[in-house]
């Protein structure tokens, strides 16, 4: 890819790179556990391409997922016309007595999907754990929830591939199965045994036992070539994903991940090289909206603005004009996901501004999920008394007002009367009273939920020992908020895209990622954000952007430096950005979100067109 530059950046970019429709009439059947169900990032990579998709291969291409999420039928719609071959062999799998769906998704494209429901075929699932074992050498644990939906949703994708490659429903057409993450990929050994008329592309976007290696061993890329990998998989308790794994690594046409990191991953834990990268990406030209990126930061920021004021403002007010707000969310992955790294650095400049003398505040908001009782009771009280006494002084500015403009109407001079006198005693009571009750001693907390396990909770257990309790003194603000943002939550009112809006800079130091959309999803909003050069993300943008951090993109070298030294830099980083000035921050905004048009599926589609086209090669 060239190196970017902003100024090639024009309206037909879009248009220019958007993938030509397919002239033949091959097929592409994807499949992702994650299709019509949200779970995490594998999500956003297939609803978010899924347009690139129908634009290259037009009626040819389908999606195949499960009817496990609760809420599948709010963007499920049933077709009406089974004509087509994806069509017929739903038909066919329905008169054999499977449960599966027909339809479109409903997203940006509308592609087609089939649905199918693990548990509908559960009286079977004996039957298909020794086909496995006995086939293909891969023995399943008896009693695993997940493994066994898993297992039944694979069974009845191998039962469809092997109708839809019959010659009855689709004629002598080319088909190609693309298969994401061992959790669609358990099929793939028994599609290649049943037909040789499939060509199967499978991608992995991270080795379950790579990830539970690196949270594990803080030289996790030092070891990697030297892991046994079956006795690894042991230990973790996840020898049949591990399995799966490399079946389908093996068994595939071709083999593609995410990235060149998650490629050396696969390489050693896997035992093959894959043949083709296929970086993820975004419509980007969803997020875009140049012009009024300033507009939509200031409003959002408002939100949080808000926030703060019922969350500090009762013991420690500091001045909204100079307060800049830093976030990180994702998965909750203290090590792998930089959190440790992130509290570190923090600390560090705490210490930096407060020697510095600047007047500046950082509130840091850590978003994940935890398990979690409840909502802090101090914090819904301190919220719900806010917008009381906002509520009050609406009163008191409505009836000085009324009354005010009464008076000057009526006096026969120019002088200003006591507006003292206009307020009643009721409302100054109740104003007094409210105050009294919300201006109270002690620091705020730290975490905005009752946590089940607070005692062991890493995060908390860094800001006790490092005193980064939200102090009067201390410059650096700590928010934990241990669930994910929506217009829902009562202390918020505003979805998390428009909460990353309101956002400053996002802070993403991974040490085990293998792409990382969150710094991506920042950028295309317009936020500068911080990656490693250990993230996939993180060590493609070093790659195809010559000096990201002119563009608001900074990457950490976690692979090269020691611990303590990459903190260091990050604290650099995060100091250096706060004494930054506001023009520069906007100019960044700018920057950041331009940068963001090459992750764009219409550029990046290029690199799934190709392994669709090896596979239908091979």
């Amino acid at each position: 890819m060239p190196k970017y530059n902003p100024r090639l950046r024009t309206s037909a970019t879009f248009s220019t790179n958007r993938p030509e429709r397919r002239e033949d009439d091959a097929m592409l059947v994807e499949c992702a556990w994650e299709v019509c169900n949200q779970v995490g990032g594998i999500y956003t990579v297939i609803r978010s391409k899924a347009m690139a998709m129908v634009d290259r291969w037009g009626e040819n291409y389908c999606l195949v997922g499960p009817t496990v999420h609760p809420s599948v039928e709010a963007f499920f719609e049933p077709a009406e016309d089974y004509t087509d071959p994806f069509g017929k062999a739903v038909l066919a799998m329905r008169e054999r007595g499977f449960e599966v769906y027909y339809g479109k998704w409903l997203i940006s494209g509308k592609p087609k999907v089939v649905l199918f429901n693990p548990f509908s075929i559960f009286s079977k699932l004996g039957d298909i754990k020794y086909e496995l074992w006995n086939d293909h050498h891969i023995q399943t644990p008896s009693e695993h929830d997940l493994v066994n939906q898993v297992v039944s949703f694979g069974y009845q994708i191998k039962e469809f591939f092997l109708e839809l490659a019959k010659e009855n429903v689709s004629g002598s057409r080319k088909i190609v199965g693309h298969f994401h993450e061992w959790m669609a990929a358990t099929c793939i050994p028994g599609i290649r045994r049943g037909t040789d008329r499939i060509k199967v592309v499978f991608t992995t976007h991270a080795t379950l036992l790579g990830r539970y290696l690196a949270m594990n061993d803080k030289q996790y890329y030092q070891h990697l070539p030297f892991y046994d990998w079956e006795k690894e998989a042991q230990k973790f308790n996840v020898l049949f994903e591990a399995n799966v794994e490399r079946a389908a690594a093996h068994g595939s046409h071709v083999f593609t991940t995410v990235s060149d990191v998650t490629g050396r991953e696969c390489e050693a834990l896997l035992g093959r090289k894959p043949d083709i990268i296929v970086p993820n990406g975004l419509n980007i030209n969803r997020f875009v909206a140049s012009h009024e990126i300033q507009n939509y930061h200031q409003a959002y920021k408002d939100s949080i603005h808000q926030f703060i004021k019922g969350h500090f403002f009762h013991s420690t007010p500091f001045d909204l004009d100079k307060v800049l707000y830093f976030f990180t969310s994702g998965r909750y992955e203290y090590s792998n996901k930089g959190f440790d790294m992130t509290l570190e650095a923090l600390a560090r400049l705490n210490y930096k501004m407060k020697e510095s003398g600047t007047k500046m505040t950082v509130v840091m908001f850590f978003i994940t999920q935890a398990p979690v009782k409840s909502i802090n009771p101090d914090v819904l009280q301190s919220r719900a008394l806010l917008e009381e006494i906002k509520e009050t002084v609406g009163a008191i500015e409505g009836q000085i007002g009324e009354k005010l403009f009464d008076a000057l109407s009526k006096s026969k001079d120019s002088n200003i009367p006591d507006l003292n006198g206009f307020v009643d005693e009721y409302w100054k009571l109740r104003l007094r009273r409210n105050l009294q009750i919300w201006k109270r001693q002690g620091l705020p907390t730290v975490v905005t939920h009752n946590l089940v396990d607070d005692v062991k909770d890493p995060i908390l257990n860094f800001v006790r020992k490092a005193e980064l309790v939200n102090k009067p003194e201390d410059r650096v603000k700590i928010v934990y908020h241990p669930a994910f943002i929506n217009s829902a939550n009562p202390l918020w009112g505003i979805e998390y895209p428009e909460f990353v809006q309101g956002c400053h800079l996002g802070i993403f130091p991974s040490y085990y990622e293998p792409w990382g959309y969150t710094p991506l999803e920042c950028m295309a909003s317009g936020v500068p954000a911080v990656t490693s050069n250990l993230a996939g993300f993180g060590d493609f943008c070093l790659k195809n952007i010559a000096h990201p951090e002119q563009y608001g993109l900074y990457v950490i070298n976690r692979r090269d430096l020691l611990y303590d030294d990459a903190a260091e830099q990050l604290a650099n980083t995060l100091f250096n950005f706060v004494n930054s000035t506001r023009r520069e921050r906007i100019e960044q905004r700018y920057k950041v979100e331009e940068a963001a048009i090459q992750f764009d599926w219409n550029s990046l589609t290029k690199h799934y067109n190709k392994a669709h086209d090896e596979a239908l090669k091979r």
